[in-house]
């Protein structure tokens, strides 16, 4: 999986408690809109799986574990 393939910004997974205890995850670009519309599961870079369901808005809490991956992850792009 290369950075091009993941969304910009992460996708919230719902948080059975509180609102906070939510974090936005990092998932497959290509996902995000099925699942929003037809409840599919997605798989995070951490290994969460849960159907998009909300957007995040600028500062909104990111999994530590997602975050850590994507930065370790080669940027891709065309030279």
């Amino acid at each position: 999986m290369t950075s091009p393939d993941l969304l910009e910004r992460p996708d919230l997974k719902d948080a059975d408690t509180s609102k906070d205890d939510e974090v936005f995850h990092y998932v497959r670009k290509n996902q995000i809109a099925e699942s929003a519309v037809m409840g599919n599961m997605v798989v995070a870079l951490c290994g969460e799986t849960f159907p998009v369901t909300k957007s995040p808005k600028p500062g909104s809490p990111v999994c530590k574990d997602c975050k850590e991956i994507y930065n370790s992850l080669p940027k891709g792009g065309k030279d």
